[in-house]
């Protein structure tokens, strides 16, 4: 989608249609699609490269989902050692079962402070509970300063990736951006900025400072979160994640509870995985880690808001709970034959792409016409899992999911039983899968159905009528053969192909 629909959706994901309507504008989108193209295909090229150059990444992947599936399955016993190390260090510890009580929560606390500005740290979960927005009803102004995320905030736009959020933007359309917005947010553009990346980074710097240096408060998020310390870690390319953790006088992070891992050893694994898995490098250039407050060293007051949201749903389910492996690196992104032409925005959720076709649906259930279409949004041919540093079966969980969403029936959705509607048309779906199986068991019966197809092949259609309708829209159907593999075994080697 261009950055026309999210700002008809008031700056929120709320009311955004089903994947099949929002992809079929995307694709339609010569401009986004020629941006997209260009970015995803740079950004797997430079990854495979930085991945070959490990013999053990094999062995390194296999080891970070089994750190993260043996973490999943005692999560209740580090999320306790986590809030006591963190509270033994100083920090303070709050519970959100959902999105309201984080947002009602990080709220209160930055009006205690009597602050009416704070900066901002990259992070999709507080994305994920639309925390700037319900700061700004509060009357406090939250300012990105990731570079990615100041284009989309200043362009009155929406995240379209999890790493380059503004991937759908050209340099053309940034400096425009930058050129038209910056005064309305603070220190303006620079005249005569031209769209080279080294002045538009220079802009945004300039921008920023004055930034960092007034704020009192911060928001972050947290790429891990280490129990036995209760130190938390974020990692970054740009430096302005340290400024924001260092300078302000209080610091709030917004964290979701499978953002833990037990121990500093099992954090190595994973500061190998995720610089060569999102943006192609060795070692990443800002990795910053704090636990608790340290006297005049940092923000004198820590909050850590562990977010739920529905996570505690999804570990129950015992397919599903893979996804909560992810790391957020969006390799997954740059591979999809799917993402590349759609684009984020078409995923409805901040979380686009394969890993948001099966996270979001988790998370926020599959009530909706939007996430109840988030698993067919894919061709399940498998280039997300050959891509995932962290060995997560998305296409598994694809399928998974479809069933979930074809049958209905009951799901726990954040703690609250909700009958999900079954997908429309699964009545003769289901009738034809159950004519399928009875001809498939009856040997004579498809025999003599083959035979019958093949002598009628000239009176066939070329599209389905009905149901399958929608299906044969977009593909022609598979021209039936003159004689089936059956009758031309028996032709060919004998009696034996009839039986």
């Amino acid at each position: 989608m261009s950055g026309a629909s999210p700002r008809r959706a008031g700056h929120t994901y709320l009311g955004m249609p089903a994947f099949p309507r929002a992809a079929a504008e995307a694709v339609a989108d010569g401009r986004l699609r020629a941006n997209l193209r260009h970015a995803t295909h740079t950004i797997r090229d430079k990854r495979a490269a930085a991945v070959a150059e490990l013999p053990d990444w094999a062995q390194l992947r296999a080891a970070g989902a089994a750190v993260k599936d043996r973490t999943l399955r005692h999560l209740d016993h580090y999320l306790e050692q986590l809030e006591s190390a963190v509270t033994a260090a100083g920090g303070r510890v709050h519970w959100a079962a959902d999105a309201e009580e984080a947002r009602r929560i990080v709220t209160d606390l930055v009006r205690a402070t009597g602050e009416t500005e704070v900066v901002k740290v990259k992070s999709m979960a507080t994305q994920e509970i639309e925390l700037n927005e319900a700061l700004a009803e509060a009357g406090v102004r939250a300012y990105e300063t990731d570079l990615a995320e100041l284009i989309v905030q200043l362009g009155d736009d929406l995240p379209s990736h999890i790493l380059v959020p503004a991937i759908h933007r050209n340099r053309g359309e940034i400096r425009d951006i930058f050129r038209d917005r910056m005064a309305d947010w603070g220190r303006p553009a620079p005249g005569g900025l031209s769209d080279r990346p080294a002045d538009l980074a220079e802009a945004a710097r300039l921008h920023l400072r004055e930034k960092f240096l007034n704020a009192k408060v911060a928001v972050s998020g947290a790429n891990f979160m280490i129990a036995e310390t209760g130190t938390l870690v974020v990692v970054e390319s740009e430096g302005n994640g340290r400024m924001c953790l260092t300078l302000p006088e209080t610091l709030i992070s917004v964290v979701g509870i499978e953002k833990t891992v037990p121990t500093w050893q099992d954090l190595e694994i994973f500061l190998q995985l995720l610089p060569r898995s999102s943006t192609a490098e060795r070692m990443n250039p800002y990795t910053s880690m704090w636990t608790g407050v340290s006297g005049d060293d940092g923000p004198r007051d820590f909050h850590l808001v562990l977010l739920d949201n529905g996570r505690t749903d999804a570990l129950a389910d015992t397919v599903g709970r893979q996804a909560l492996r992810c790391i957020r690196c969006s390799a997954c992104l740059n591979v999809c034959p799917v993402y590349e032409r759609a684009g984020g925005h078409a995923y409805g959720s901040p979380y686009p792409g394969p890993i948001g076709a099966i996270l979001t649906p988790q998370l926020r259930g599959v009530g909706s016409e939007l996430d109840a279409s988030l698993p067919y949004a894919s061709t399940l041919c498998g280039a997300c899992y050959e891509a995932c540093p962290v060995a997560i079966d998305i296409p598994e969980v694809l399928v998974h999911l479809r069933r979930r969403v074809a049958e209905g029936g009951e799901a726990t959705v954040r703690g609250t039983r909700t009958r999900i509607r079954p997908a429309r048309g699964h009545a003769a779906e289901r009738a034809a899968m159950r004519a399928a199986r009875w001809t498939l068991d009856h040997p004579r019966a498809l025999l003599a159905g083959q035979r019958l197809a093949s002598r009628t092949r000239r009176l066939h259609p070329r599209r389905l009528p009905g149901p399958g309708r929608a299906w044969s829209a977009s593909r022609e159907l598979p021209r039936v053969p003159e004689e089936s593999f059956r009758d031309w075994w028996q032709r060919t080697r004998g009696d034996g192909g009839t039986r």
